[in-house]
This record gives C-alpha cells, structure tokens and sequence, in this order.
C-alpha cells in the first residue's frame, strides 16, 4: 500500500504558529513601534508560519482523497433530508445501544490521540488505498479558543496544528477525530463530521464506538430540538439515559440566548465562511450529518460489507 507522509512540523514548535503570526503585529508594535525593523519582524514571522506548512502541502499533493460521492452516495449537495419520525426512531435506538454498552473507561489524552489518529489512517486507506501518516499531537490551548468560545477544538487548516481546548468526556474520541480529519485534509466540517464518525463507529474499542454514538445521538438531539432549550432538555428525559450519560447530555443543551456576543457574532461569522466555501452552514455539523448518514443507509452502497453505518 502506498504510504505518505504529512510531516507537521509546525505541531512541534513551542507556540502554535497561528498565534504566533497573529500577536506577531501587535508585540512589534510594542516592542519596536511602527519601524522598520518591526515590519520586518512581523514579515519574517508570517513567513515562517507559511513556510512551516510547505513540506506538509507538498506531500499532500500525491494524497487521493476519499469521493464521498462514489463511496457513499453522498456529499454536502446530495443529502436526503431525514424523516421526523426516522429521527425518533434513531434516537431510541441510540439511546438503548449508549445505555447497554455504556463504558466507564478514561484513556489518557494523548493515548486516546494515537489511537484515533491510527484508526482514522487505517479507515481512509481501507478506502483510498493510500496511507496517510499524520501526527496525533495535540495542544489543549491557542488564540482560536479566544475567537471561537463555542469550539472544542481547532485545527489550523495551513499548519495543521490541533488544539482540544478542555475535557470532552465521552465527546472526546469524536472531538479529536474530527479534527484529526481536517489535519488529514478533510477541510469541509461534513467531511469531517462523517469520517470521524464512521472510523470511530466501526473501530471495534469501546470507548471509541461510545465516542461516536454520543455525537450521533447529540445531533439528532440538536435537530429535533432546534435550539430550544426546555425542548432539548424533554428529549434528555424521554431518552431514559444511564446516570453518567444523563447528565453530560443535560450540560451540552443549547445555549438559548445566554452565548456571549462575541460567541454569537462568531457563530454567525462561520456560518457564512461555510457557506462561501461550498458547505452549507454550521447546520453541516447536525442536520446534514445526519442525513448524510440517512442517505448513506437508505443506498446500494451501504449494503456493502465496509460500509460501517450502523447505529
């Protein structure tokens, strides 16, 4: 099998490059004012922030990305929209698999961030055919975090630097999948959002297939309840979860208006830069991850043995 590697160098330096560029400006103009040799400082810095990035997008050219099209008959303008009554359905399954084959286990971040990144190389080839070698590091803070308070975690999309900004609980496996996806060159967050899911789902570990079935379960929850929190919270009920999954569900309800404004502006800022760059919104993460799933299952393709859909 072909193998290729994505060097990540910049994952390695002491500070995460993008905050480094970004303060680069504003301690020039502190330190040294608006001279030349400020200019040049913050120059040179924003060079090395590109050029850390150069040997991972030479190696990326060789990559063959996965044809969400050909291999699960569907992609971010080919989604079949998911029935009400699908959704119910979904979510009580959902609900009885998450409480019979709940896990206590805790594994370690940086263990947990080998193993997904593994099994995410291991899943993409068993499609592609190509191994795609990336690193598992992961930082637990950058400036994104400032910018993003809605985030769990980043990945910086030139120098492939990844951050988890806290503890996902049983979220985490998806969490770190996800942007380990996008560190593999699934930039679309759909793309992410099922490639992660699908390689966790049919990994075979506990903790992982319990990391993707809560994100499952959450985003149908998120749907059904469109942003209502006292609907969000009925639907934690009515699901019966076990004590220790009840009430990680009860804190992840819906922000209900009480977001900050910066959250809130930067909420809607992303959502446009999705839809300017051929998504279809932040509703990518929820609605059209599950009919993406929804398609997926309802087409020839998902009665092939790989197809790894299941609840």
């Amino acid at each position: 099998m072909e193998r290729i590697e994505i060097p990540g160098g910049a994952t390695y330096s002491p500070v995460a490059l993008t905050d480094l560029m970004l303060g680069a400006p504003l301690a020039s103009r502190v330190l040294l004012g608006a001279t030349l040799p400020g200019q040049v400082a913050s120059t040179a810095l924003f060079a090395l922030y590109l050029g850390s990035a150069a040997a991972d997008w030479l190696a990326r050219l060789g990559v063959r990305p996965i044809d969400f099209r050909e291999e699960f008959d569907a992609d971010v303008d080919q989604l079949e929209a998911m029935p009400l009554d699908a959704r119910e359905w979904e979510v009580r399954l959902l609900a009885r698999a998450l409480n019979e084959d709940y896990t206590d286990e805790r594994i370690e971040r940086k263990q947990l961030a080998r193993m997904v990144n593994d099994r995410l190389t291991e899943y993409v080839s068993g499609i592609t055919g190509q191994q795609i070698v990336t690193s598992s590091e992961v930082r637990s803070f950058n400036f994104a975090k400032l910018v993003f308070p809605f985030a769990a975690g980043t990945c910086d999309v030139v120098s492939g630097d990844v951050a988890i900004f806290q503890d996902n609980g049983v979220w985490e496996p998806h969490v770190i999948a996800h942007e380990f996806c996008h560190r593999k060159g699934y930039l679309k967050e759909l793309y992410a959002q099922v490639v992660a899911f699908l390689a966790m789902r049919s990994s075979g570990h506990p903790v992982l297939v319990q990391g993707a079935r809560v994100e499952r379960f959450h985003r149908q929850l998120a749907v059904l309840c469109g942003g209502d929190e006292v609907r969000y919270l009925e639907l934690v009920e009515t699901a019966c979860l076990r004590k220790e999954l009840d009430e990680p569900f009860r804190k992840m309800r819906p922000a209900s208006g009480s977001e900050s404004r910066v959250g809130s502006a930067m909420r809607s800022l992303y959502d446009q830069r999705m839809k300017m760059t051929g998504q279809n919104g932040l509703s990518d993460y929820d609605e059209g991850f599950t009919n993406f799933l929804w398609t997926f299952q309802r087409s020839s393709r998902a009665r092939q043995p790989k197809a790894h859909a299941a609840v």
